[in-house]
């Protein structure tokens, strides 16, 4: 197996698989599907922006379908999911608790740099929030009134907020579940216990804790070259061929040659299998699905380019002037390669979804297949956003307009595009 040689086509094919990506869902979505979801990436990751949809639905959309958002919410609540500092804030399955706690690598997150410089220099107001919430048993950013003046910018927190986050950085905090998308903080132990974590798992020593992410991360990549692998978890130092040698020895890791790579992709034992249908060319992609900018296929700029010849920049943060596509701009992918980019706003009152520019990679041909592929998946992901009505208003090359606002049309006026699951009681 490890003589094995992949096509670029084929490496891309194997990520998507082991992403959730390759294959449309073949059924309606069901609320153990989200949890599974998370497990098969490991990692969510959060973001706040709700310019179409916050980003951790989006991206369990782009895998499951028509869903409803509240099964994230409930599978955090019932102690299925916790949050977590990792590749940034995200969800993570309750089983790999023991990988996220105190970390000992020689670079840690910037977030539990943050929370021990706040423990640091408030050390009286740390303890008092916490006693706090000994007390009341739970607590939520606006339980405090802001002194000061309003906030100036993102990061411009009042002080128990600050300790809040500092605490839950820390693991003395945890977030119990999500009131109208705010955090509700509790005690470790009191989340845990609602769970059923307890006793929690000893937690293994950097060493193998390092090894076991290394392993999960390569795992969720389906196919990564030893530099890609740290950025998942963002771990410290970065991972080397050095260290995945014994991890290929003991039969872990698979080594793989990718036509055009330089060096050697690996690949998790898992995905044995799945290795062996692509590289006979069994293995397909065929999943048209927008993505969201903060989707773990292209969290990683280089993996990105690498692997789709797709240059992606999340420009959200980006000074307006300097947007080259614009503020919340979603990829699109298509079987196995990343055809466009759609720059989208969902306008929820008016059950509008502006589709404000469209955009095909260079090279990419637009066939009436190719359109009604991304007809649909728009209309699919604007169903799923209770913003029906579809508004295409730019595209290039711009000859794409009036075809793709056809297309979308077609596929508006044909059966429902989305049939959305219902929600059972919480």
């Amino acid at each position: 197996m490890s003589a094995l040689r992949l096509a670029a086509r084929q490496a891309r094919r194997l990520h998507l698989h082991a992403q959730g990506l390759a294959a449309p869902p073949r059924r309606r979505a069901r609320p153990e599907d989200v949890v599974d979801a998370v497990r098969r990436m490991q990692l969510l990751q959060i973001d706040t922006i709700q310019v179409v949809a916050r980003s951790p639905y989006l991206v369990l959309f782009s895998r499951l379908g028509g869903y409803p958002r509240e099964w994230l919410d409930q599978a955090l609540a019932r102690g299925a999911l916790f949050e977590t500092w990792a590749h940034e804030a995200c969800f993570a399955p309750i089983e790999t608790l023991h990988l996220h706690g105190a970390r000992d690598e020689p670079a840690r997150h910037w977030a539990r740099r943050r929370a021990e410089r706040m423990l640091a220099e408030h050390p009286q107001a740390m303890h008092a929030l916490l006693d706090h919430v000994r007390r009341h048993g739970e607590a939520r950013s606006s339980d405090f009134e802001r002194s000061g003046g309003a906030a100036q910018g993102w990061w411009d927190w009042k002080l128990e907020k600050q300790a809040l986050e500092a605490w839950f950085a820390l693991g003395a905090l945890m977030v119990a579940r999500r009131e109208n998308l705010q955090r509700v903080y509790a005690l470790r132990e009191t989340v845990l216990a609602r769970a059923g974590a307890l006793p929690e798992p000893p937690v293994p020593d950097p060493a193998a804790r390092r090894r076991e992410v290394v392993l999960r991360s390569v795992q969720a990549l389906g196919i990564a070259r030893a530099r890609w692998i740290a950025d998942y978890f963002r771990i410290a130092p970065r991972v080397g061929p050095e260290e995945l040698a014994p991890l290929v020895e003991a039969g872990h890791l698979l080594r793989v040659e990718v036509d055009g790579w330089p060096d050697p992709g690996y690949v998790h034992a898992a995905h044995a299998g799945a290795l062996e249908a692509a590289a006979a060319g069994r293995l397909k992609a065929r999943h048209t699905t927008l993505l969201s900018p903060f989707d773990p296929v292209v969290w990683d700029r280089e993996r990105a380019r690498a692997l789709f010849g797709f240059d992606y920049r999340i420009e959200c943060y980006v000074p307006e002037p300097r947007r080259r596509y614009g503020y919340f701009v979603l990829p699109i992918l298509r079987g196995d390669a990343l055809v466009g980019r759609l720059d989208a706003k969902a306008h929820r009152s008016e059950g509008v979804f502006e589709v404000r520019g469209l955009w095909l990679e260079e090279g990419v041909r637009a066939s009436s297949a190719l359109l009604k592929d991304i007809a649909t998946a728009v209309a699919r992901a604007a169903a799923w956003h209770g913003t029906p009505e579809v508004r295409v208003l730019r595209t290039r090359p711009s000859a794409l307009l009036a075809p793709l606002r056809a297309a979308v049309a077609a596929v508006s006026a044909s059966a429902a595009p989305v049939r959305r699951a219902r929600a059972p009681a919480a």
